[in-house]
């Protein structure tokens, strides 16, 4: 008798609006159990210490994980001034205090430098590897963590509000692997005093907007299947940005088995990557070489 496999097969994303003190990794866990599917992924980590937007894949959408990770994020976060912390949040312990409080308009003039191409350090409280150990692993022992600058892409830094002299809000729109939280240290460094990040939330991640985000509490309200397969978004949600190529059922059957589709007439440039689908049905992601589609990934939907 054959086994079964665990799980059932549940396809699609959840836009989980991740609440403040759990971690990503125990979200995937939950929202997986709640659907009972078979596989399960992330979009990007969220710190316990910040809420919002954690897009979480099921079944065949963990093989778009990756579109989604090297999409634009978009924060909301609060700098308080006049302490710095070991982990760059509120979590840590006090290494710095400053007695410094920037004027509004010196703020303002400051978020230039921080826009566009920047190096940047990540926090020593990181999952970045220092030979083969996490940097966390190492801060926590007390161990000295000397991790490289970086270069992350910056396209949007506005002060929002200022509720009062200790702290600053405001809203950044960043590329992949930038840290929140390292941006709040250099800032304040860069007005003369030190501070770290008392609140962050993610508003959205690639094509995924706090909008369309949906509670533990409210996922757990609509029981089981079917009602949860109503909160799912369709796994090519994550693929909206390339662009979607009509195909037969016969070439359809062909990337399945892994075959290229060879096309006589409007094939999209060399090196195009094109979403290949019958109907409104996603069947793969192709490449083009100019006169073939050659399957780069297959969905099973």
């Amino acid at each position: 008798m054959a086994r079964r496999a665990r799980g059932e097969k549940v396809d699609g994303w959840v836009i989980l609006d991740k609440p403040v003190g759990l971690g990503s990794t125990p979200a995937v866990g939950k929202v997986r159990r709640l659907f009972g599917a078979q596989k399960a992924g992330h979009g990007g980590t969220l710190d316990p210490l910040a809420s919002g937007v954690l897009p979480i894949a099921l079944g065949e959408a963990t093989k778009t994980v990756p579109f989604v990770m090297d999409g634009r994020k978009e924060y909301r976060f609060t700098l308080r001034f006049g302490e710095a912390r070991s982990t760059e949040d509120a979590e840590g312990e006090v290494t710095a205090v400053s007695d410094v409080r920037p004027t509004d308009e010196a703020l303002r003039a400051a978020l230039a430098a921080f826009t566009g191409d920047i190096e940047q350090v990540p926090p020593a409280f990181s999952a970045l590897k220092v030979e083969g150990q996490r940097a966390y692993d190492l801060a926590r022992r007390g161990e000295a963590v000397d991790l490289a600058p970086r270069r992350v892409r910056i396209d949007r830094l506005e002060l929002l509000a200022r509720p009062d002299l200790d702290h600053a809000d405001f809203v950044v729109v960043c590329g992949k692997g930038t840290y929140i939280r390292s941006l709040g240290r250099d800032l304040a460094v860069a007005l003369g005093t030190v501070g770290h990040l008392s609140a962050l939330r993610r508003t959205a991640a690639g094509p995924f907007r706090e909008e369309a985000a949906i509670s533990l509490p409210k996922l757990e309200a609509l029981g089981h299947i079917p009602a949860l397969l109503g909160a799912l978004a369709p796994v090519a949600t994550a693929l909206d940005d390339i662009p979607a190529l009509a195909l037969t059922e016969a070439q359809a059957d062909r990337l399945r088995h892994g075959q290229p589709v060879f096309l006589t007439r409007d094939a999209p440039p060399p090196g195009a990557l094109v979403r290949a689908e019958t109907g409104s049905r996603l069947v793969a992601l192709v490449e083009s070489d100019g006169a073939s589609l050659k399957p780069v990934r297959v969905f099973n939907l």
